[in-house]
């Protein structure tokens, strides 16, 4: 990943509508995995449109800031 935010905002940019895998760290060697689109980007955050059979929520939003300190792992499907 990259190590600056407008880095990682261009990044983003350049895959929306892709899927994507999102793994964020809970703490305690505990994790969750959330895979969806990627449906739009902001400013200082991206929305992720999620699978509706694995998730209860339809959506939920990310802000760059946790992509550089590693508060979540972005992974793009192919």
């Amino acid at each position: 990943m990259p190590k600056e935010i407008a880095e990682i905002k261009s990044l983003m940019d350049q895959n929306i509508g892709e899927k994507i895998i999102i793994t964020v760290q809970l703490g305690r060697n505990k994790k969750r995995t959330r895979r969806g689109v990627l449906k739009e980007t902001y400013r200082s955050v991206f929305v992720v449109d999620l699978e509706q059979e694995a998730n209860t929520l339809g959506c939920v939003s990310y802000s760059y800031c946790d992509v550089l300190t590693k508060a979540i792992d972005v992974d793009f499907a192919q």
